[in-house]
């Protein structure tokens, strides 16, 4: 009987912004945010609030993944040296940040094409509609919740689902 249990991230292996692989297995055990950032568009001040709750929750079992992308309006044209010494300066970012990929279109990238999967709190699935779309990730690497670009990284929403994952351990 085949399962039907969405796939787990933690076989992908995709490059950092050095472009070195790195395999997501290495975050297995944590629960993550993954997000896709670009640095010259107006929900890029959300860099602030991923930070902070890296801050709040990596002592517990807790990571964002940052995964820029190009792809809506060209808003992250950057170099990988370029977009890593922006998130540095402007917002402090420690989390991990990936080499840039596309999360929809026909070089989509593999982990997109599980991330899209998962439906929205309001039910819709499919390609990422704008920058900063956040996919939330359990311990064992599968979706369980998906917030759109204008919830804030804060939004109670968030906070709370971050809360159960790390809670449920």
């Amino acid at each position: 009987m085949a399962s039907t249990a969405p796939a787990s991230i933690h076989r992908l292996e995709l490059p950092r912004l050095s472009g070195k692989p790195e395999s997501l297995g290495r975050y297995s055990g944590k629960a993550i945010l993954v997000v896709n950032v670009a640095s010259k568009c107006g929900f890029t001040p959300q860099y602030a609030g991923l930070q902070r709750l890296y801050d709040r929750y990596s002592s517990r079992g807790f990571t964002v993944l940052g995964f820029p992308c190009n792809q809506f309006f060209h808003q992250e044209p950057g170099t990988a040296e370029q977009i890593e010494q922006f998130c540095s300066l402007n917002y402090g970012v420690t989390f991990p940040i990936f080499a840039k990929l596309d999360v929809k279109g026909p070089e989509q990238s593999p982990l997109y094409e599980i991330l899209t999967q998962l439906p929205d709190d309001t039910g819709k699935a499919g390609n990422v509609a704008w920058n900063f779309e956040k996919f939330l990730i359990d311990r064992d690497g599968r979706v369980t919740r998906r917030f759109r670009s204008k919830v804030e990284p804060e939004d109670p929403r968030i906070v709370e689902a971050i809360e159960a994952l790390l809670q449920a351990a």
